[in-house]
């Protein structure tokens, strides 16, 4: 016999700021549909889609601005003007995660839950730089102990 460990099932990413790291990034040329995946520290996943052509075969110029300022916020180079969509895999950017909760199309007694994205910025890794400093600072608040690397600089 086998033990097979169980989830709890899915749970959206909660409400707040996040740090996620891009894992994937697949561009269909054909339909203009960018899919870029990525995963937060604790390893809940979530994948953000930009549409660049619409159905006429035009540029979508709304998902092209979202997608020019997400690449450009991960690379943390807002100079460029192009890019391969595969530059960013590996990248990291801090978001403010959001719910929708709209009624299910399957059963409008039932809401579903939509994680959107907001407010991009840079990061350089899970631990952003504001993330250790705050740690240290209460860490040397709560033993009394100076820390003379920030002192001096």
């Amino acid at each position: 016999m086998a033990k097979i460990k169980l989830s709890e099932g899915f749970t959206p990413i909660p409400e707040g700021e996040h740090v996620f790291k891009i894992v994937e990034s697949n561009y269909d040329e054909d339909f203009g549909k960018l899919e870029v995946k990525m995963v937060t520290k604790s390893g809940r996943k979530h994948t953000e889609r930009y549409s660049l052509i619409n159905n006429d075969g035009e540029i979508n110029q709304g998902a092209q601005n979202a997608f020019s300022y997400f690449a450009k916020t991960a690379l943390n180079n807002f100079n460029l003007e192009e890019i391969d969509t595969e530059d960013i895999v590996g990248c990291y950017v801090k978001a403010t995660v959001k719910h929708d909760k709209q009624p299910s199309n399957k059963d409008p007694k039932k809401t579903v839950t939509f994680v959107n994205l907001n407010d991009f910025n840079p990061a350089s890794s899970f631990e952003t730089d504001n993330m250790s400093t705050n740690k240290k600072e209460s860490k040397n608040k709560s033993t009394g102990e100076i820390d003379l690397d920030d002192l001096l600089g």
